[in-house]
């Protein structure tokens, strides 16, 4: 199973690394926070949650 190691925002986008430093996927907006498995993007006044394969989970 592949966990989240690292976000970084780079510029407008949000980069996500696995727990070896492979590049994962990227989103535009704001880093709100991560964990291992799931990582928050702010975009607007909406935060949207992805899971480590950049699969959307659910928005607040």
């Amino acid at each position: 199973m592949v966990q989240i190691g690292m976000a970084k925002q780079n510029g407008t986008m949000v980069e996500v690394y696995d727990e070896n430093g492979s590049y994962l996927f990227s989103r535009t907006g704001e880093l709100a926070g991560f964990t291992s498995s799931t990582v928050a993007i702010k975009d607007g006044n909406l935060i949207s949650v992805y899971d480590a394969t950049g699969s959307y989970q659910f928005s607040r």
